[in-house]
C-alpha cells in the first residue's frame, strides 16, 4: 500500500507574493532532498506553473494537469501512483472552488509580501483555512533585507499563526531561474536564495509531520 500523498497548498487572496515561484522551487527541493517523487499541480487558470514546467528539461518534479473541480480525483490517482507530495499553486480569487482544495491540504502555506497593504489582505485566507481547520504557515516573500518592515511584518503575522522562519528575500535569481525553467537551488546551489529555500522545505516538511502524528493521536 502506497505512503499517503501529503497535499501542500500555496494560498493566498493577493496576486503577485510568489505562490507560482514558491510552488516550483519547493517541488524542487523535495526532489533534491530525496523526499519525493513530488508533483505540481497548477489550477491558476494563467498556468504560469505548467509553463515554467514545459520550459524544464528535467523530468522531475511531476506536473499533473487538472481543474479545481477535478482535483479531488487527481490526488487520489497521484497517490495511488505513490507520489509522496503534491504542491498546487491556486488563482488569486478566493472562491468556493479554493475552499475545495484547502479541504484537501495537509499544510496550506500563505505568502505575505512585507507590506501593510499584503498583511491587509490576508485576512480573507485565514478565515478560510481557519474555517476548514487546516495546519497553515505564513511565508513573508519578497523581503528586503535588513528592512525594519520584515521584522515588523513577522511580529504581524505570529499574532495569527506560525511564520516560517526561512524568508524568501527580494533577490533577482528567484525570477532568472524562473524564466528558463529552473529554480535556484538549481542554478547556483551555494547561493542565499538556494539555502533559504532549502530551509523552507525543511520547515514544511516538519509542520506536515507534526500535523500527521497530532491526527494520528487524536484518531487513537
Amino acid at each position: 500500500m502506497p505512503n499517503r500523498l501529503k497535499v501542500v497548498v500555496l494560498a493566498s487572496q493577493k496576486g503577485g507574493v510568489g505562490k507560482t515561484t514558491l510552488a516550483a522551487n519547493l517541488g524542487v527541493a523535495a526532489e533534491l532532498a530525496k523526499d519525493g517523487p513530488a508533483v505540481l499541480i497548477d489550477t491558476d487558470p494563467q498556468g504560469s506553473l505548467a509553463a515554467w514546467w514545459n520550459a524544464r528539461e528535467a523530468e522531475t518534479p511531476a506536473l499533473a494537469p487538472t481543474t479545481l473541480a477535478e482535483l479531488s480525483g487527481k490526488l487520489s490517482a497521484l497517490e495511488e501512483a505513490g507520489f509522496q507530495y503534491a504542491f498546487v499553486d491556486t488563482p488569486p480569487a478566493i472562491t468556493d472552488a479554493i475552499r475545495a482544495v484547502v479541504k484537501r491540504a495537509d499544510l496550506v502555506l500563505i505568502p505575505v509580501k512585507a507590506s501593510p497593504h499584503d498583511l491587509r489582505a490576508v485576512g480573507r485566507t485565514v478565515e478560510i483555512v481557519q474555517d476548514e481547520d487546516k495546519n497553515f504557515a505564513f511565508v513573508v516573500t519578497q523581503a528586503k533585507s535588513n528592512a525594519l518592515l520584515t521584522v515588523q511584518a513577522m511580529a504581524a503575522l505570529s499574532a495569527h499563526g506560525i511564520v516560517a522562519p526561512a524568508i524568501v528575500h527580494d533577490r533577482v535569481d528567484y525570477a532568472a531561474s524562473m524564466t528558463d525553467g529552473h529554480t535556484v537551488q538549481e542554478t547556483d546551489p551555494r547561493s542565499r536564495s538556494s539555502l533559504e529555500m532549502a530551509d523552507l522545505w525543511e520547515f514544511v516538511k516538519a509542520r506536515i509531520n507534526e500535523s500527521t502524528k497530532a491526527r494520528k493521536a487524536k484518531v487513537a
